[in-house]
């Protein structure tokens, strides 16, 4: 799946909670509502990290990190779309803007001593 299938896919799942919401006569959630799940969904994903990482002591860590990280990516991904952001574009701007400072960062090339 390319990044335009899977924001499909995130923005579908987000109008399925929608209907679930409303169905159950529950509010859906805002644009902010979405972000502070993410706020906590990122909590969570450091956490496991962290297990992962022998910090933490939480159950099957490792096999909990990926769904994790796909909650993450599903947020993100909705995000971006009611914020009318194109991710791809923003990516590819940022890390030309990374890749061009750490390039500034490194100076000339060197030159190898002669002997």
């Amino acid at each position: 799946m390319d990044i335009g299938e899977l924001q499909a896919r995130a923005v579908e799942i987000a109008r399925m909670y929608d209907r679930s919401h409303r169905a159950a006569g529950r509010q859906e959630w805002s644009t902010g509502d979405l972000a502070l799940g993410f706020v906590g969904d990122v909590g969570d994903l450091a956490k496991l990290v962290m297990a992962v990482e022998g910090r933490r002591v939480i159950p099957d860590a490792e096999a909990r990190l990926g769904h994790e990280l796909a909650d993450c990516l599903w947020s993100v991904l909705v995000l971006a779309d009611r914020c009318g952001v194109d991710l791809v574009a923003e990516f590819a701007d940022m890390t030309d803007g990374i890749e061009q400072h750490l390039r500034l960062d490194e100076g000339p090339p060197r030159r190898t001593p002669r002997t």
